[in-house]
């Protein structure tokens, strides 16, 4: 997703149309009855599928909960989003990389997944998708697709709106850009500010970019099914900055593995409503409610802290000191807690190194075995 700020107005009448009236009357009073919900995104939706365990995200950005304010409330800010130069940064770079009607995107494109197809000339086109709300803009380009590919000819969605069905309620998604290709087939693309040295960029800000972008292309599919001779391409190009200049260059990424894990962790996560149900009546998250009443809440909905949620949830700092203080070993993390077993604390842990009475538990037998064989090694020679 690119650095431009979402235009995506915080209130969605279709979201909350789709909801049935008892379940968006309880979301209301979740997040504030005055509060306007809080629209999904590809980064948020990425994060979902990356923690699908983790309830308490699932209802947070489900009831559209702004979780910024939340965790400022509770006490434990995250520092959260980009510096402003790096807004600004990207922002001048998507707009070299789009000007002049999208040319140079267009032959990065054809150079990059389609050198054997016709090469788009000064005719391609660059529809307008002006419209009101969400939901207009998703129908807007939903019809430029539709068009584009019954021209065939190149054609350059800047910023459209996707929507996307996840958990009962529609997500709308702003891609930096679609291309669709004479033959019918339509590719997304990311266009990030960090740089791309030597024809390689950093592999975990590429992963990142990979799972939003599978977002994208799950959204797509949903259109490309209904219109005959369309189809999501499932390589995305990724166009970053060359080495050290302004220079835009790309990268195609096949996202097939992203795809999958997303589609099967978002099929999976719990509806909104059974976890709406599950917590306690008077419990909320709204800025009307005292601090206190705001961590009783998040307390009642069950967590799954994971180091790698730094980077991905303005509540991970919360989760994070909560998990520390119930000394749980998620705090150190999946690796971790998935090779200790039935051993979900660090004190259990330490003292089945400790001592030799492991019982039948063969991970607190390799953790006795393990800490014999430590303090053999570190034991002074002679």
């Amino acid at each position: 997703m690119s650095s431009y700020p979402p235009s995506v107005p915080p209130q969605s009448s279709a979201q909350q149309a789709s909801q049935p009236t008892g379940l968006r009357q309880r979301l209301a009073d979740l997040r504030g009855p005055a509060v306007p919900p809080r629209p999904l995104d590809a980064r948020a939706l990425a994060a979902l599928a990356a923690n699908p365990g983790c309830g308490r995200r699932a209802l947070l950005d489900g009831a559209g909960v702004d979780k910024t304010v939340l965790a400022e409330a509770l006490g434990s800010p995250a520092p959260f989003g980009q510096s402003q130069f790096a807004i600004v940064r990207g922002n001048s770079f998507e707009a070299k990389v789009k000007s002049d009607g999208g040319a140079e995107l267009l032959r990065l494109v054809h150079a990059h997944l389609d050198p054997g197809g016709e090469a788009p000339g000064p005719d391609a086109r660059v529809p307008d998708l002006s419209a009101a709300g969400p939901e207009g803009r998703a129908a807007r380009t939903a019809l430029a697709l539709r068009e584009a590919t019954a021209a065939g000819a190149w054609t350059l969605l800047d910023h459209p709106m996707l929507a996307l069905e996840v958990a009962g309620t529609p997500a709308y998604l702003e891609p930096d850009a679609v291309v669709v290709h004479p033959d019918g087939r339509w590719t997304v693309v990311e266009i990030k500010s960090f740089p791309m040295i030597d024809g390689a960029a950093d592999a975990a800000k590429v992963g990142a970019a990979a799972r939003q972008a599978a977002v994208y292309v799950l959204a797509l599919e949903k259109t490309a099914g209904k219109l005959p001779g369309a189809r999501a391409g499932h390589t995305v190009l990724l166009v970053c900055p060359k080495d050290f200049s302004n220079l835009p260059t790309a990268s195609p990424v096949d996202v097939r593995r992203e795809r999958a894990v997303t589609r099967r962790q978002l099929e999976r996560l719990t509806r909104v409503e059974e976890l709406a149900a599950a917590l306690p009546a008077g419990l909320g998250f709204g800025p009307e409610r005292s601090a206190e009443e705001r961590a009783a809440a998040v307390a009642a909905v069950e967590a799954a802290y994971a180091p790698e949620c730094l980077a991905a949830c303005e509540l991970a700092f919360h989760c994070r000191e909560k998990a520390r203080a119930a000394d749980e070993v998620t705090a150190l993390g999946r690796s971790v807690r998935g090779e200790l077993g039935a051993l979900t604390t660090v004190e259990g842990a330490l003292a089945a190194a400790a001592g030799p009475g492991a019982g039948e538990d063969p991970t607190a037998a390799a953790l006795y075995r393990a800490a014999l064989l430590r303090a053999e090694a570190l034991e002074p020679v002679g």
